[in-house]
C-alpha cells in the first residue's frame, strides 16, 4: 500500500518572537516494509532549517530556527511511503540504544500505584506474554476512554489513568509504564495513521511497542485496539513522548502561541 501524507503545522504568535528553535521529527524511518517513495519534503516559512541529524533513537531530526521578529512559523511536510503488511511485528532490536535502556522509567511513564494495580487486575492466566500484552491494551482503553482536551503533553501515565479520559499519547504512556513494570522493554512511537472513515485529521498518531524474547519488537495501538498494520507510518521512537514528539522546542519572549495542525493521509 502506498500512502500520501500532507501535513502542515502552523504556529501563530501574538507578538513578534525574538528567538525560537524547534526540533522537528517528521521524517519517516526507512526499514523493511516501509520505504520512502519519490520524495519526503519539509518546507519552512517564517524560519529556516539549520541542521539535520540522526538522534540516539535513530530518528531523523531537523532543527528549525524562527526568524527574529516573525509572528508565524509554518512547517509543511509532503511525501509518499510504500508499506507492506507487517501485523505490528518490527523484529529484532537495532540501533545505538541498548535494549535495557527501554526498561528505564521516565517522568511520563513511571509505574505508580494506579499502573501497578491495573497490572495486578490482569492476573496470570495467559498462554503467553503477548496475550497478556493484548489484554493489558484492552484493559487500558476499557478504563480510559478516548477524550480530547482532558490531558496535555505533560500528563503522566499515573495522572491520565486516574482521570476522566485521554488520547493516544496517554494510552501509550500507560501501556509502556505497565510493560516495563512487567519486565518488558517498551517504547513510544509517533507517526501517521490512514483512517478508514476520513482523510482529514487534526493530529498525528501515537502508539507503543514492547519487546518479547525470540520475536523482538511488537506494536500495540491501544487507542484503536489492535496492532499497527500497513495503514501506519512509523516516524519516531523514544522512551516517551518527549523523545518522539513531532515538533518540540523553545522560544524567548512573552509571546503566546496558537497551534493549528492540518493533516491528510490517504492511499
Amino acid at each position: 500500500m502506498r500512502l500520501r501524507v500532507e501535513h502542515t503545522t502552523r504556529y501563530h504568535y501574538d507578538a513578534p518572537v525574538a528567538y525560537a528553535l524547534q526540533q522537528v521529527r517528521l521524517t519517516p524511518k526507512e526499514r523493511p516494509g516501509q520505504q520512502l517513495i519519490h520524495h519526503w519534503d519539509i518546507a519552512v516559512e517564517g524560519g529556516e532549517r539549520q541542521l539535520h541529524y540522526t538522534d540516539h533513537h535513530g530518528n531523523g531530526v531537523d532543527l528549525v530556527a524562527v526568524h527574529g521578529g516573525a509572528d508565524e512559523l509554518v512547517i509543511r511536510c509532503t511525501g509518499e511511503v510504500e508499506l507492506v503488511t507487517w501485523d505490528g511485528v518490527i523484529g529484532p532490536h537495532r540501533g545505538a540504544m541498548p535494549l535495557w535502556t527501554f526498561l528505564r522509567p521516565t517522568l511520563l511513564t513511571r509505574a505508580g500505584r494506579g499502573v501497578r494495580a491495573l497490572v495486578a487486575e490482569l492476573g496470570r492466566d495467559f498462554a503467553s506474554d503477548i496475550e497478556r500484552a493484548h489484554a493489558l491494551s484492552a484493559a487500558i482503553i476499557g478504563r480510559l476512554a478516548y477524550r480530547i482536551g482532558v490531558t496535555d503533553a505533560e500528563t503522566t501515565a499515573e495522572q491520565a489513568l486516574g482521570g476522566d479520559g485521554g488520547v493516544c499519547q496517554d494510552h501509550a504512556h500507560i501501556f509502556i509504564a505497565a510493560m516495563r513494570h512487567l519486565g518488558h522493554p517498551a517504547r513510544y512511537v509517533s507517526g501517521y495513521l490512514m483512517m478508514n472513515d476520513r482523510t482529514h485529521q487534526d493530529a498525528t498518531h501515537a502508539w507503543a511497542e514492547a519487546h518479547f524474547e525470540h520475536i523482538g519488537w511488537i506494536g500495540f495501538d491501544v487507542s484503536n485496539g489492535h496492532s499497527p498494520d500497513q495503514r501506519y507510518i512509523r516516524v519516531a521512537t523514544g522512551l516517551d513522548y518527549r523523545d518522539a514528539a513531532p515538533v518540540r522546542g523553545m522560544r524567548y519572549g512573552a509571546a503566546q502561541e496558537n497551534l493549528v495542525v492540518q493533516l491528510q493521509v490517504q492511499q
